[in-house]
């Protein structure tokens, strides 16, 4: 295990410091590989608010550090698993745990969920500090899918058709970017290679944040960039959406700038949705908070926004 101390790398001054351990680890016998975590926190501070996040396909814990360190430095608990898909872990292509990597995901988060207790025990960092009438999920692509069932989308399971429903009355608000929209409108190959990629979003009732790119084709639909706004869309209000002038699916580099998925880095782009879904989030945690409306403000005045707001 190790323990990181660091400046959170965000341009403003007097950001408190954050303090980060992994791997964390919770015993998981069902899943084969013990369920590993990252936990990230402000030094100082009490009765901290937490985001759970759910990588995109292939990442890890370790990555999504402009995400993760900046919302640390404002003052949340961040928590990220890694999900049996990472390549950190690689798998073997014929490991039969594949097809139900998306039912992994999903556990992966249940067990965290419920999973609190022993997180705080085994890390000292966050003992007694977390207020857990406040905690949000988040995720990128396939994340965001997986964060998404806990606000309450559902979708089939491939095995018997029977409806997956997740919701979770714990989680009081989320934040997903880049989450896949209908799955009517994915590829042939889509189909056949991501078979539970059919969400409903007609009971994700939780207020969430929907951020995506206007540039984004990504390879999974016939509908092109508009795609990624179902979510926003075809679900019932509360909801915001922030679409990224020229994002494309790393969102400027939310994964980390030296990621490979991104194809679009843009530091301002990643600053814009640090400071969004940052202030979304203590507004929705904490009603009354005017953080949320200050930062659409700031936007909305700007003569170059890095994108642009709906709300419903």
């Amino acid at each position: 295990m190790t323990t990181r101390l660091i400046e959170a790398p965000v341009a403003v001054a007097s950001v408190p410091a954050i303090i980060s351990m992994a791997p964390l680890t919770f015993p998981f016998p069902a899943r084969g590989i013990d369920l590993s975590v990252r936990v990230s926190a402000p030094v100082c501070g009490d009765a901290l608010p937490v985001i759970i996040f759910s990588h995109g396909n292939g990442q890890s814990l370790h990555a999504y550090g402009p995400l993760a360190d900046y919302w640390a430095a404002h003052g949340f608990v961040v928590i990220q698993p890694t999900h049996l898909d990472s390549r950190m872990l690689g798998l073997a292509p014929d490991d039969p745990r594949r097809p139900q990597f998306w039912r992994y995901r999903e556990e992966d988060l249940a067990a965290i969920l419920g999973g609190l207790d022993y997180l705080e025990s085994a890390a000292p960092i966050i003992r007694g500090r977390l207020d857990r009438s406040r905690i949000a999920v988040a995720g990128h692509s396939w994340g965001a899918q997986t964060a998404g069932t806990f606000l309450g989308a559902t979708h089939p399971d491939p095995d018997d058709g029977s409806v997956v429903d997740r919701k979770d009355g714990r989680i009081k608000a989320g934040v997903l970017f880049a989450a896949p929209g209908s799955g009517q409108d994915l590829t042939e190959q889509a189909a056949r290679t991501f078979p539970f990629l059919y969400p409903d979003f007609s009971a994700m009732t939780a207020p969430a944040l929907i951020v995506v790119g206007d540039h984004d084709m990504g390879g999974l639909s016939t509908r092109g960039a508009e795609w990624w706004r179902d979510a926003y869309d075809l679900s019932p209000s509360p909801k915001t959406l922030f679409t990224a002038f020229g994002g494309e699916h790393a969102l400027g580099g939310i994964p980390g700038y030296e990621a490979r998925e991104t194809t679009d880095e843009r530091p301002q782009r990643v600053a814009a949705i640090q400071r969004l879904s940052t202030a979304f989030l203590r507004s929705v945690l904490y009603p009354g908070d005017p953080a949320f409306f200050d930062a659409a403000a700031a936007i909305a005045a700007d003569p170059s926004p890095e994108g642009h707001i709906e709300t419903k």
